[in-house]
Parts: C-alpha cells; sequence; structure tokens
C-alpha cells in the first residue's frame, strides 16, 4: 500500500475530516513506537511506505507500558484533536495496518498491546 492509499484510507474509516487524517496518522504512528519494542517498531516500520517509516523510530529500546486510554491521549495531544477523534483515528490505524502489512507482522504489533487494543479494532465506525 502507498503512502497516498493509506491516507485515503484512514479517511475513509475515521469519521474526521479529511485534513486530519495525516496528523491522526503520524500521531498514532509516534505513540505506537513508543508503545512497541524498538525492534518491533522497526519491523513494522521496514513494511510500511517510507514517509511513515520515520515515525515509527523508537525513542528507547523498550516498550513503554501504558494501556489505550494513555494511547488516545498522547494522539489526541499531538495530532491536535479531540479524545474521541483520536479514538476513531487509532481504530482506523489499527485496521489500515492491518490491510497494509503481513498478517504476521500484524500479530506481532498486537501481541505487544493489551487485549483492549484488540476491542477497539473490532469495534464498528
Amino acid at each position: 500500500m502507498d503512502y497516498n492509499t493509506f491516507l485515503d484510507t484512514i479517511t475513509r474509516r475515521a469519521p474526521v475530516p479529511p485534513e486530519k487524517a495525516e496528523p491522526l496518522t503520524r500521531a498514532t504512528l509516534e505513540t505506537l513506537a513508543e508503545r512497541l519494542t524498538r525492534g518491533e517498531a522497526g519491523d513494522l516500520a521496514s513494511e510500511l511506505p517510507k514517509p511513515l517509516k520515520e515515525t515509527l523510530v523508537s525513542p528507547t529500546p523498550e516498550a513503554e507500558p501504558f494501556g489505550l486510554d494513555e494511547f488516545i491521549n498522547r494522539v489526541s495531544r499531538r495530532a491536535g484533536v479531540s479524545p474521541d477523534e483520536a479514538r476513531e483515528g487509532v481504530r482506523a490505524e489499527l485496521s489500515t495496518l492491518r490491510d497494509a502489512v503481513s498478517d504476521g507482522e500484524f500479530r506481532h504489533v498486537l501481541s505487544q498491546l493489551p487485549r483492549d487494543f484488540e476491542a477497539l479494532l473490532g469495534a464498528p465506525g
């Protein structure tokens, strides 16, 4: 999946204005990089379009242990959107990642996240 298709997919899946798709995408990936181990963030980045790879640089080798609510709050602050918009953006981002990367890689990502991320992914939107 190329960069423009990735952003277009986020725009279709998240009920937010199109101009918020890119900031939400970058904020979600930056926050995901904090939540994943450096190795896993790098593995995920290797399967994404080049403009998205740089946002998945993990600041530390270890994953930061925070849950979905803190994840949503960090995305909300970074993207300058409401928590509800951030939640919908994260949901759209995860479902788009599921389509954009290999099944094995997506399972590895989910294995490092609390179960409430899977529940968010299964939520209609």
